[in-house]
């Protein structure tokens, strides 16, 4: 199916302003995007310059930092009925030609606005010489607003197919866009240098604050060119909108801001920004996880659709919504949708047993015993102050009922050594007490192990350690392996063998990988700790060579991520897993994420997919994760815009960051910010926000230093881990300080008298 016809531009030496006759060629339907940044120059519009018809004079406009008018070559491409690229283009334009194609009647189908632009264009060329006078500010910025308002125009029918709760922010992104097509380097220096304008700032509200500069700068320059006639007129028309509210700053902050609201929902604590945590099946086997995250802090919990099923998640909700209830602490819950995401399979499980150890010194002396939770079966995690290294659930109501601190607890483990465990705290728990037990030795205990009080000199009552869940299987990847992804698991063979002669296998069962790869093709697995070369594929098998790997080698485990950069795969917009997980969300959710969205038609494919369920209210998140989504920001954004669903944006840095690079991360997501500021959309600051934190207990300096980058977004969010809860009291801590100025105290200066 295609939707639109989208085509690239490509402008060389000094990025010009536009031609305006040319722009009564374009198909007014279809949008017209710019160049974002030389490093992503990316234009979708679609420009008929196969029949050519120069005009004597037209509008043209300063590029670069020069101040003479430069030649451009604009080369164009367009889709065709097969969907393929066409190319086409135009020779290098000087003064006197510039391309341009008229109706097929030979008249020039332009609107009105664009037609007093193009009227206007002899008489400023020829005031173009003079701006190395004094009034050569004024007029780029002039130039500008111009150029603005006329892509304003080209895409006016574009506009009106957005919806009315949108149309102004709409507006206000094309403006934006149109302002990133040019080179303003010189420009935004000029105006530096009289501290009258931050073209870096303007992004909530361009053509207000161009409008608001022209102004004060007419007021400030007595001999400034004599702009009259339907120049001035052009002027007068854009602050008339400005008059009229419609384009006003104030007016975009509120809409800015309204949007945010009805998204996320208000902020709490005084926070500028929310806190999204990501839950799972331990929100479910904890009954104090939810409350401790919603005291912090937490204003959003996040679902991954890609794990669990529907049963685990309606009661994750059900106790959100009863905790933010209980609390009185409004608490919103998104939901990401899996998406055609690449990931290995489920490996077959390994034994259930629990292994924990006492920790020691350098001489094998033990410093720390190892710390045991024991509860009743079925009564979840320990108390969120209490990190234990192992839980056991026990069946055996009298045995627990009769332990007290200070006893012994005997047990043989799963190889016939005997272990003992003291019992050293004891708390109360939902389903009774729990106990903290010391383990001075290593043991491992499995389902059906004994559990006995020492020194009991009647019969003893005993319990039985139940529960004990599998033991995660990985292979473990090493530089210079060979790993085998196969589609099935008919070739799977034994993990204790394969690494013996460093050929290891994993399981993908997706088949847009088998039918897209090409030897020689980079490949990453779980968001890029694991890098290798495609060395050879067939129907059912990719042989990789991995070529970057920790030091005592990596390891890859069940359901990890699957990314090859320079592949073009060809997913579909939404999988039948989403389609039915979208039933589920669309009555518990109050957000959607929608995973890997990469052009227009994963956005109409959604559209149509809502106006089905007949949904109203439900949040929209796009997840920008690919190299397409990132280039195709700005038309998707429009496209959503057709519709009144509150809209939002994240940045999934982590597919993001193996697809594009990690030395364009920082570029990029500085980009997608600036691209929804002018969208007035929210962003979601996500993937690996204080990971160490989260993990292990201890921040790094730098995750510090990101977090404050992210309050520039409108909600961070956190994974989940051992430390959330602590991670989530740094983080409101960090973002409730944002709005304090730290000022280092300014003490006097006493000066001793030994040195007078």
């Amino acid at each position: 199916m295609m939707v639109g016809a989208l085509t690239l531009s490509v402008v060389t030496n000094h990025t010009a302003l536009p031609n305006y006759a040319a722009i009564h060629a374009a198909n007014s339907s279809d949008f017209a995007s710019s160049i974002f940044c030389e490093k992503f120059s990316h234009i979708p519009c679609r420009l008929d310059v196969k029949k050519p018809v120069f005009r004597e004079k037209s509008l043209q406009f300063l590029a670069g930092q020069t101040r003479d008018l430069k030649s451009k070559s604009v080369v164009f491409s367009s889709q065709n009925e097969n969907d393929e690229l066409e190319r086409g283009g135009s020779s290098a334009c000087t003064d006197d030609s510039m391309p341009t194609a008229f109706g097929n009647d030979g008249s020039n189908p332009g609107k009105e606005a664009v037609d007093s632009l193009l009227h206007c264009g002899a008489d400023y060329s020829q005031s173009a010489e003079n701006l190395g006078n004094q009034g050569c500010l004024l007029d780029k910025l002039k130039a500008v607003h111009l150029h603005i308002l006329a892509m304003e125009q080209w895409n006016a029918s574009r506009l009106k197919l957005c919806h009315r709760s949108y149309s102004v922010s709409a507006g206000n992104l094309i403006h934006f866009v149109a302002l990133k097509s040019l080179d303003v380097a010189q420009l935004k220096e000029d105006l530096s240098s009289v501290g009258l304008l931050n073209l870096e700032t303007i992004n909530p509200h361009v053509i207000a604050s161009l409008s608001a500069g022209i102004q004060t700068l007419e007021n400030l320059t007595s001999n400034s060119l004599n702009s009259k006639g339907t120049v001035e007129g052009v002027f007068n028309k854009s602050l008339d909108k400005l008059s009229k509210g419609e384009f006003k700053i104030s007016k975009m902050t509120q809409r800015a801001s309204s949007n945010r609201v009805l998204l996320l929902g208000q902020p709490q604590d005084d926070r500028a920004s929310h806190i999204m945590v990501t839950i799972g099946q331990e929100a479910v086997e904890s009954g104090t996880l939810l409350n401790d995250l919603l005291e912090t802090g937490t204003t959003i919990m996040r679902i991954n659709c890609a794990h669990g099923n529907q049963n685990v998640w309606s009661e994750i909700i059900r106790r959100i919504r009863s905790s933010s209830h209980m609390l009185e602490k409004p608490c919103r819950v998104l939901m990401d949708l899996a998406g055609p995401k690449l990931r290995t399979d489920k490996m077959k499980p390994g034994p259930c047993v629990m292994r924990f150890s006492p920790k020691k010194n350098g001489t094998g002396n033990v410093v720390f015993p190892a710390q045991v939770w024991l509860s009743p079966q079925g009564a979840g995690a320990p108390p969120a102050h209490l990190s234990p290294d192992a839980l056991l659930f026990v069946d055996g109501e009298e045995f627990l009922s009769k332990l007290k601190i200070g006893d012994a607890v005997r047990f043989s483990d799963a190889r016939g050594k005997r272990r003992m465990l003291k019992i050293s705290k004891k708390f109360p728990i939902f389903a009774g007490v729990g106990f903290i037990a010391e383990c001075t030795r290593t043991a491992y205990v499995q389902s059906g192990t004994q559990l006995c009080i020492r020194g009991n000199k009647s019969k003893p009552p005993v319990g039985f350690v139940v529960d004990v869940p599998p033991v995660e299987q990985f292979v473990r990847l090493r530089v210079g392996d060979l790993l085998t992804i196969s589609r099935d698991s008919s070739n799977e063979q034994d993990e204790a063998t394969a690494s013996k002669v460093g050929v290891h296998r994993v399981i993908c069962s997706s088949g847009y990988l088998f039918d897209s790869v090409k030897p020689g093709e980079p490949i990453a697995f779980d968001d890029g700790k694991i890098w290798g070369v495609i060395k050879g594929t067939s129907n059912s098998e990719i042989i990789v060579s991995i070529t970057h790997a920790g030091p005592k080698g990596t390891k890859l485990g069940s359901e990890k991520s699957i990314n090859i950069p320079e592949s073009s795969i060809q997913f579909e917009g939404l999988t039948s897993k989403d389609l039915m997980d979208l039933d589920f969300v669309a009555t518990h959710a109050d957000m959607v994420g929608i995973s890997f969205v990469r052009d227009i038609r994963d956005i109409v494919v959604l559209n149509q997919e809502l106006a089905k369920r007949k949904l109203r209210n439900l949040g929209i998140i796009l997840k920008i994760e690919t190299k397409g989504g990132f280039e195709n920001l700005s038309l998707m954004l429009l496209e959503a815009m057709t519709s009144p669903y509150p809209l939002g944006v994240m940045i999934a840095r982590g597919d993001l960051a193996v697809e594009c690079g990690w030395e364009k991360l920082a570029d990029i997501q500085d980009e997608i910010l600036s691209i929804c500021s002018a969208a007035h959309v929210p962003v979601i600051w996500a993937t690996q926000v204080l990971e160490s934190l989260v993990k292990s207990g201890v921040p790094t300096r730098a995750e510090i230093t990101d977090v404050a980058n992210g309050r520039r977004a409108s909600c961070i969010m956190l994974n989940k881990g051992k430390h959330v809860v602590e991670a989530v009291s740094t983080l409101n801590t960090i973002l409730k300080g944002s709005s304090k100025k730290v000022n280092a105290e300014l003490k006097p200066l006493v000066i001793s008298r030994r040195l007078i």
